[in-house]
């Protein structure tokens, strides 16, 4: 996928100074320091591109794929020791890792930093870019200084329990690299489905991938499955192909297979590593399933070994996430092989029992020059030697093993998990529960909760997207944007925080990924509160949430989208001593996207007799 602008996006940066926000380098995520000068770089299809360095470096091809793609014209790449009038990528080596410089003056474009800041200075300069109808393009003189919070910044596709296909999954790299997100956290295995082929195992993917119904809300009556066979599975060399993808625009992908929990597709497919033999089905309802890997079975131990030796000839990361959570210990603790490795290893439990499991694992993965990573239950039982943590039930278990001197990557469930509703469940898409909406994602900090003396353990943050109920790149879309843009700014920018001014940055953002087809959430108009008065009158005034889009409203109960009034200047409202008054609205994009129905209510403060 590249990253196609068009014309909405002249129409969107024009309409930010009179429809929605002031006209400003509005950058995602936030730079580190950036100084707006008056004044202007133009270029055209005459201007030059200048690099310093021999390497195949991709920046440059970028460049003109964007311009080619958007503007119908590329420019011509030349060698220079030196910088000159146009566009120059400058390779130095002494920069930070993935840090940067930009500096456009009124004969200049300057990209400063070694391959992975030209890559990412590169990205801040296309967000600076106000298109305007013609051959010419300007772009704002700016100073910009630049580097990374955390070294990992991440987010997490689950494709075990929904399939998404090739393109779909290079289409949401391309999203995250567009946001300096650098890790991809690939789900690829699941109760509901196994999604990389194994070639010493073919039955994983021949029996595994595939279930024949799907648990479509969570009421588990008969009529919540949509008796549709669902599954697919990614090959060897699609895999090799989406890798490679990846790496070229500095994300690297981690995959996770999740063991020994979560595993009854391959259990379907090889029930004899289960504690009782089966016969098991890939999942169709979604929850927690007592039946698990025997871990008192030495086959468990060589199946695994296999499957992650040919995980790792297919994935170059030096980390590999092994799951580790939700394990009942149900089944072991009735298991004679469970039962005599526990005396034969003098364990003390079921909890042991798995944290010899994990811990058998990681020294395995270590002796192949990898690390291991895990969801915080790995930590159950004793936590092994050089494990990287994943803490997602809450902050407690990341900031124990912070304590423990363990690398720490903080995905709380109550602050980065995207499938949680954005807003009120009655207005939005049906999904699994919980509350996140965009403000409380934004103010999280990783280190908020952690001694000052730990705050260089945790590596960093991670967005996740469980599927459960996201089965289609639309739906996706909207669990994940805008969030995952506040979720960037969290792993990219300081823990300074102002809301205003991300809302205003967001605005701007939005309307290029309303151009793109990108599905997200039209949050809600900025202004949009309940108000309690002393005063028998209110003034509302309401900011579009989307560059260039409108809001309809009314006050007097009717659908907005039907009857409303398209908002040009602030509200005045009139308060009843006795009934609030109620305003209904809706926002409406470029494209013509529509809102969910949005609404606030306006009542006199009740005063003492």
């Amino acid at each position: 996928m590249r990253i196609k602008l068009s014309f909405l996006l002249i129409v969107c940066m024009s309409a930010v100074t009179f429809l929605a926000f002031p006209n400003e380098p509005d950058i995602i995520p936030k730079p580190f320091s950036l100084i707006k000068k008056e004044g202007t770089f133009v270029f055209n299809a005459n201007t030059k591109i200048y690099r310093n360095y021999e390497e195949d470096i991709l920046v440059t091809g970028f460049v003109n794929d964007f311009l080619r793609d958007n503007y119908g014209f590329d420019l011509n790449v030349r060698h220079s020791a030196s910088v000159r009038d146009g566009i120059n990528f400058v390779l130095d080596r002494s920069f930070e890792k993935e840090a940067y410089e930009l500096t456009i003056d009124s004969r200049s474009v300057v990209i400063k930093g070694n391959t992975e800041g030209l890559f990412y200075g590169l990205q801040s300069l296309l967000q600076l870019m106000p298109v305007e109808a013609s051959a010419s393009l300007a772009l704002p003189q700016v100073e910009i200084k630049d580097k990374p919070r955390f070294g990992y910044r991440g987010a997490m596709l689950d494709v075990g329990r929904y399939f998404f296909t090739v393109e779909s999954v290079k289409r949401f790299i391309d999203l995250m690299a567009y946001y300096k997100l650098n890790t991809f956290h690939w789900h690829l295995t699941e109760d509901g489905g196994w999604r990389i082929e194994i070639k010493k195992y073919p039955l994983l993917t021949q029996v595994g991938a595939w279930r024949r119904s799907t648990q479509t809300d969570n009421k588990n009556t008969d009529q919540s499955f949509d008796r549709l066979p669902h599954g697919g599975y990614y090959t060897q060399p699609q895999i090799r192909d989406i890798v490679a993808y990846a790496r070229q625009r500095n994300v690297t992908i981690i995959p996770e297979i999740d063991m020994p929990g979560h595993m009854l597709a391959a259990l379907a497919a090889y029930p004899h590593l289960s504690c009782t033999g089966g016969p098991f089905k890939v999942l169709e309802q979604w929850g927690i399933q007592k039946d698990v890997l025997c871990a008192g079975n030495e086959e468990t131990y060589r199946f695994l070994e296999d499957v992650l030796d040919e995980v790792m000839e297919l994935f170059p990361s030096e980390i590999i996430h092994i799951g580790g959570d939700e394990a009942p210990k149900d089944r072991w603790k009735e298991c004679p092989k469970c039962q005599a490795k526990i005396k034969q290893e003098n364990l003390k439990d079921e909890h042991e029992l798995q944290s010899y499991f994990v811990k058998r694992i990681g020294k395995y993965l270590e002796s192949k020059g990898r690390r291991m990573l895990g969801w915080d239950e790995i930590m159950e039982g004793g936590i092994a030697d050089n494990a990287m943590i994943m803490s997602w039930r809450g902050e407690e278990g990341g900031i124990e093993a912070a304590k423990h001197k363990h690398q720490v990557v903080m995905a709380p469930t109550h602050y980065l998990y995207l499938d949680y509703y954005q807003g009120d469940p009655a207005t939005e898409p049906f999904n699994i529960g919980g509350n996140l909406p965009l403000e409380k994602v934004y103010h999280y900090n990783p280190t908020g909760a952690i001694p000052e003396e730990y705050h260089p353990y945790v590596i960093g943050v991670q967005g996740n997207l469980w599927m459960e109920f996201i089965h289609s790149v639309p739906k996706l879309d909207y669990m994940a944007f805008p969030r995952l843009l506040a979720v960037s700014e969290i792993g990219w920018s300081t823990e300074k925080k102002d809301y205003p001014d991300f809302r205003k940055r967001v605005g701007s953002n939005l309307c290029w990924l309303d151009k793109m087809n990108v599905n997200f959430r039209i949050p809600e108009p900025l202004g949009l509160e309940n108000v309690e008065s002393t005063s028998d009158n209110v003034t509302v005034s309401l900011t579009p949430p989307v560059a260039g889009s409108q809001i309809y409203y009314t006050l007097d109960g009717s659908d907005p989208l039907l009857a409303g009034v398209l908002y040009v200047k602030p509200i005045a409202v009139a308060l009843s001593p006795t009934t609030p008054v109620e305003l209904k609205c809706v926002v409406k994009t470029l494209t013509g996207r529509v809102s969910t129905t949005y609404k606030a209510q306006y009542s006199l403060k009740k005063t003492a007799d």
